[in-house]
């Protein structure tokens, strides 16, 4: 299939289309950023820690904001992301805040190529897996920059999610990977009004897919975490029943939205 063979490339012209109307969003408020808001949630927060002195890789980190938050926080931070557009914006965020964060435009699974190094916290939230067609190679990505005792921090819309259309009436696709989902947007989650239009593929990843991938690489879970709200506005129907938390309105705290996970590197 075309499609899935040439993922990458369809999937990268799809985020560097996506990313200049992402910086003049409400989505992103790249203005409040700039003037001090912290883009990261308690969700993520609370399996981070402090991270004050901490080597911290951030897998598809988008245009950067969490990159320079967690660099805000007094961590030294590499920000990964196939879009090159969003790399170079996250370099200019960098300069204009005044930041040393390493930003590198790559495929996730091509990072070797680009970058030898160890990390204390390896960190990769909100819509990163399903871009990902393997989950082990994935994982043996993450496991060979952690540290030994080094810890995977994990935040990510929930499989349970993606099994529904975007109205959220019906059951269309498998919960688990069943191959790529060829689909067409017009308009981005950021800006639906977006005079933007683009291919994508993805893949749907199962909770057991995960789990078993970060095992089988020696990577420990010590926490796991399921929840009943998305912290960001960027599905149809929803509802915020308090501040920075959303549901689906017709289904209220029926479904979990959101998984979050603490892995630990083997010694």
């Amino acid at each position: 299939m075309k499609q899935e063979e040439n993922y990458l490339e369809i999937n990268k012209d799809s985020w560097n289309k996506r990313t200049a109307s992402h910086l003049t969003s409400d989505f992103y408020d790249v203005e409040g950023f700039l003037n001090g808001k912290n883009s990261l949630n308690s969700i993520e927060l609370d399996l981070l820690g402090d991270v004050k002195g901490k080597r911290i890789l951030h897998l598809q980190c988008h245009f950067g904001q969490d990159s320079l938050s967690l660099a805000r926080m007094g961590a030294t931070v590499t920000g990964v992301d196939l879009s090159n557009n969003a790399i170079n914006a996250g370099k200019e965020l960098a300069k204009k805040m005044d930041l040393d964060v390493q930003f590198i435009a790559c495929d996730v699974y091509d990072l070797p190529q680009h970058l030898d190094a160890e990390f204390d916290i390896v960190f990769t939230s909100y819509g990163t897996i399903g871009w990902l067609p393997d989950m082990n190679k994935w994982a043996a990505l993450i496991a060979r920059y952690l540290k030994p005792g080094g810890h995977f921090v994990f935040a990510e819309f929930h499989p349970v999610v993606w099994m529904f259309d975007d109205d959220f009436k019906i059951i269309k696709y498998n919960y688990s990977n069943s191959g790529p989902i060829l689909e067409n947007e017009e308009g981005t989650y950021a800006d639906k009004t977006a005079d933007i239009q683009q291919d994508y593929v993805m893949w749907n990843h199962g909770l057991a897919e995960v789990l078993t991938a970060l095992l089988s690489n020696k990577i420990s879970i010590q926490k796991i975490q399921e929840f009943d709200y998305s912290p960001y506005d960027c599905f149809d129907h929803t509802i915020e029943f308090e501040p920075r938390k959303y549901r689906i309105k017709h289904l209220d705290d029926k479904i979990p939205m959101v998984y979050a996970l603490l892995g630990k590197m083997e010694v």
